[in-house]
């Protein structure tokens, strides 16, 4: 071999290594026991990229609570007239800066009519408030006091960014002999690995297992497929790409599948797929008669969330500063007591 063709086959070995790594310098953190590989690593110039996406917007004055409620002054108010007419003008106008700046108002209502609802978006904007006083009560094992707000997902934008629609499926899939299990189209959804492109039907959306390994010898033991451990492998590096983070940000080193030694984190995640799963089936798929054709996916299925429709890219969504606290009546729907000894039944006092 000529010195000329050598040199050729070097720059070409050390391009492919250099492409397929990300360049230094990287940052390391430790979090856990030396030289278990338990740290997680950070590349500065992704989070310095990442970081304009998750500045929290100024806060708007506080609204009286004081004087009439919503529901008894404006038309057609079904949630939220609780809140007085200071409190309701307020979150309408954060809510319009949140979601449509550029759009305003008229994003949602009929500028001749603003108590009626002619448009998608406001039927849709309706049912997505009910959504988020949902997350922040009943799913504080993943939200916890931080909680959810319209901006958490929209960042100013009148549709999410990252979000999911079911996709065609590849033409090679068909042709494969008993199927390629999604393979082999590198996409996304699975940080561009080798993995099922889809990983958000089987377990944000249906009831799949997550498995990869069981404890006990065959045959009783484990009996997932490696098929099955391929899917759970996409949904783990859809998490670890939505959150920014390494494996064992999650999961213990020395053991994947023990929980007891499992960082907390771990805990935080399960309860997270299943609340993406609660919301796509309670809240996004039955919205689908509402959305006009363009706003529906290749399969005419309606946009739903997944771990990066919040977090984009950080391990905590807005690096986990809270504007629940500005906005309390974001928190969750009013409950009355409970029903008295006469039998009076239970209310909404949201007007849902």
């Amino acid at each position: 071999m000529n010195a000329v063709l050598r040199t050729l086959l070097a720059v070409l070995g050390t391009t492919v290594l250099l492409t397929a790594c990300e360049r230094p310098p990287v940052d390391s953190i430790q979090s856990g026991p030396r030289g278990t590989g338990m740290q997680q690593v950070y590349n500065p110039r992704t989070l310095a990229a990442n970081a304009g996406k998750h500045t929290v917007p100024e806060a708007l004055p506080p609204a009286s609570s004081d004087g009439p409620k919503a529901s008894a002054v404006y038309q057609n108010v079904k949630v939220l007239g609780d809140l007085s007419v200071g409190e309701f003008t307020r979150l309408m106008a954060a809510m319009t800066a949140w979601v449509s700046p550029e759009q305003g108002c008229t994003y949602c209502h009929n500028p001749a009519n603003f108590a009626e609802d002619s448009k998608y978006t406001k039927v849709v904007a309706r049912r997505m408030v009910e959504m988020t006083q949902h997350i922040n009560q009943d799913w504080k094992a993943h939200v916890a006091n931080t909680g959810v707000t319209c901006y958490t997902c929209h960042r100013g934008n009148p549709q999410p960014v990252n979000t999911w629609f079911t996709p065609v499926e590849p033409k090679q899939t068909k042709r494969a002999a008993g199927g390629d299990a999604g393979q082999n189209s590198p996409a996304k959804s699975v940080a561009l690995a080798s993995l099922p492109y889809d990983p958000f039907t089987p377990f944000l959306l249906e009831s799949k297992p997550i498995r990869v390994a069981g404890t006990a010898a065959l045959p009783e033991g484990n009996r997932s497929s490696i098929k099955q451990t391929e899917w759970t492998y996409g949904l783990m590096m859809h998490m670890a790409d939505g959150l920014g983070v390494n494996c064992t940000f999650c999961h213990n080193s020395q053991s994947f599948g023990n929980w007891e030694t499992s960082p907390p984190q771990r805990t935080t995640a399960w309860h997270g797929i299943r609340m993406a799963k609660d919301l796509n089936v309670a809240y996004m798929s039955p919205l689908t008669p509402a959305f006009p054709p363009e706003r529906l996916g290749p399969v005419g299925d309606v946009a739903k969330v997944n771990c990066a429709t919040c977090h984009q890219g950080a391990y905590k969504p807005l690096n986990g500063e809270s504007m629940l606290k500005n906005h309390p009546e974001l928190a969750g729907v009013k409950r009355l007591p409970p029903a008295t000894a006469t039998g009076t039944p239970l209310a909404s006092a949201a007007g849902n």
